[in-house]
């Protein structure tokens, strides 16, 4: 049976091992490990000094990885790069421990004395390597001023601490490759999803209109701001296109894009799908969701069809936009969010406000810098190159080879008025080359002659329908078309004091090229002198 002493001191070993192991499992920063348990080390071995240096593989020097040496002078510091000396080359390459002392440093080779003079005049030091499968990782230090020597007890129980932190080192050295390759995973993430968004034609908006040219020369000039957008058009103009352009541009492009269709979700999850909400915050929240606003912090929000967010959100969501922060469903923890907002819709917010089912100040939050997106009968023109690009796309797809569009089906496609927008063009490509047999496009245009009879033909032809008891053909349609365009530009022109060009002009306001507008008052005997 040991003496009193002795069993203290087997107590403090052995609750050195279980801290050791208690730091290695609970915490995977190699770091803050050893220097957790340096001190500790230092005080059970009644040492003045304890260093962990690490191999730097490309100097194959030694690096101070942590110290606990109090009444240090300096010379010896963490983060210091040390050329091994004799006993720590000779501690590595057997793979056992080396004990000097100054008792024999005189008779010794002087790079010992070297070793405890950088020890700031240790009198003894224990070197034990810190080896894995064989493959030395770094030395244990063990230093003391006085002239007590290491006993062999002393030098196996470091056996046993140098164990340990080996296994500390390879768990971490494993985590940071983890790490290391997990973030190469979310850069190259990032990179397919650039990828699939150029073969998804993200990256193509297609045309050159000026109607078009004017939404991209908007977009370049907002794009890197912070502000807020508010994209307004009617359905399948290519708003979310736009959206992702501005964030494309923006300085958040590396960050992520989230979106959410405010449409899409039943009112009583919108508010769980914009903020998030704790378990058991309400009947079937069975764990924690992080809402959307919470994913898009650093990178850009998309709203889509804002004007059917409910009417008892929305002073939440005001909130957010201004002060950036909300909080969860079932929290009181208020969480911050730095984001870019950028909303959509094909809704008349401004006659919803007046019908007070949309609230005026978070419309006008929303609206900091509103673009519309022009109805592709506003861009006739890009229909010939949006043809030729939808063609293409699908022959691919289908593995077809269409090598050309008649020309009397292009001049059909580009008289109709297009409802639908870009989506209704581009699934009536879609049908055309699955039912095309040869190498010339066969496009279903009966299915335009017959809509044209019996369906109307946008807002402008709903509204002739709503006149005339029955359809009146289509020199009546362009005549109400003409009517109606004509109008909007008498209406821009008299908000505007017959301003043309400008960011507060009619033309800005009508989101079309200065020229175009010019020449369509000439068509109508339109002045602008006639609204100053």
């Amino acid at each position: 049976m040991g003496t009193q002493p002795e069993l203290v001191r087997q107590n403090e070993r052995l609750q050195l091992l279980l801290q050791l192991t208690n730091n290695i499992t609970s915490n995977l920063g190699l770091r803050d490990v050893l220097c957790a348990i340096a001190g500790n080390i230092r005080a059970v071995m009644r040492g003045d000094l304890v260093s962990v240096s690490l191999l730097d593989a490309p100097t194959r020097k030694f690096r101070v990885y942590a110290l606990d040496f109090p009444q240090g002078k300096g010379i010896v510091r963490e983060g210091l790069l040390i050329e091994p000396m004799e006993p720590t080359r000779d501690a590595i390459e057997r793979l056992r421990p080396v004990v000097i002392s100054s008792a024999d440093s005189q008779a010794s080779p002087p790079e010992i004395r070297a070793e405890l003079a950088l020890a700031d005049d240790a009198k003894s030091i224990c070197i034990h390597p810190l080896a894995s499968r064989g493959r030395a990782l770094g030395v244990l230090a063990i230093g003391r001023t006085t002239e007590i020597p290491f006993r062999e007890d002393e030098i196996e129980f470091l056996g046993q601490v140098a164990g340990q932190i080996a296994i500390a080192i390879v768990n971490a050295q494993a985590y940071e490759e983890i790490s290391r390759l997990k973030d190469k995973l979310a850069q190259e993430k990032l990179y397919l999803e650039e990828e699939i968004r150029s073969e998804m034609g993200f990256e193509e908006i297609i045309g050159n209109s000026p109607a078009l040219r004017n939404v991209l020369e908007l977009v370049e000039t907002v794009a890197p701001s912070d502000s807020t957008v508010l994209l307004t058009g009617e359905t399948g103009t290519g708003k979310e296109l736009i959206a992702r352009a501005i964030h494309d541009r923006s300085r958040r492009r590396e960050r992520t894009f989230v979106k959410l269709n405010c449409a899409a979700i039943p009112t009583g999850l919108l508010e769980s799908e914009l903020f998030g909400h704790e378990k058991g915050a309400f009947t079937g929240a069975i764990s924690q969701k992080t809402g959307r606003m919470e994913l898009a912090d650093q990178g850009t929000l998309f709203l889509d069809e804002v004007g059917d967010i409910p009417i008892e959100i929305q002073p939440k969501l005001l909130r957010a936009l201004q002060e950036r922060e909300f909080e969860r469903l079932g929290s009181t923890h208020t969480r911050r969010v730095n984001m870019r907002l950028v909303a959509a819709t094909n809704r008349d917010l401004e006659q919803m406000v007046a019908n007070r089912e949309f609230r005026s100040d978070l419309y006008y939050r929303l609206r900091v810098f509103p673009i519309r997106i022009p109805p592709l009968r506003e861009r006739k023109e890009d229909i010939p190159l949006l043809v030729s690009y939808f063609v293409q796309k699908f022959t691919r797809q289908m593995q077809k080879r269409i090598e050309s569009v008649p020309v009397s089906a292009m001049k059909a496609l580009r008289e109709w008025d297009w409802p639908g927008n870009v989506r209704e063009l581009e699934n009536f490509v879609e049908r055309a080359v699955i039912l095309s047999r040869g190498r010339s496009l066969d496009a279903p245009l009966q299915e335009l002659r017959r809509n044209n009879a019996e369906t109307a033909v946008g807002p402008v032809s709903r509204t002739s329908k709503a006149m005339a008891p029955a359809p009146a053909g289509r020199a009546a349609v362009s005549e109400e078309y003409s009517r109606k365009q004509r109008e909007e530009i008498v209406l821009a022109l008299t908000l505007c004091k017959g301003r043309v060009d400008g960011a507060d002009g009619a033309a800005a306001q009508l989101g079309i090229n200065r020229t175009t507008l010019l020449s369509r008052m000439r068509k109508f005997g339109l002045y602008a002198k006639q609204f100053a």
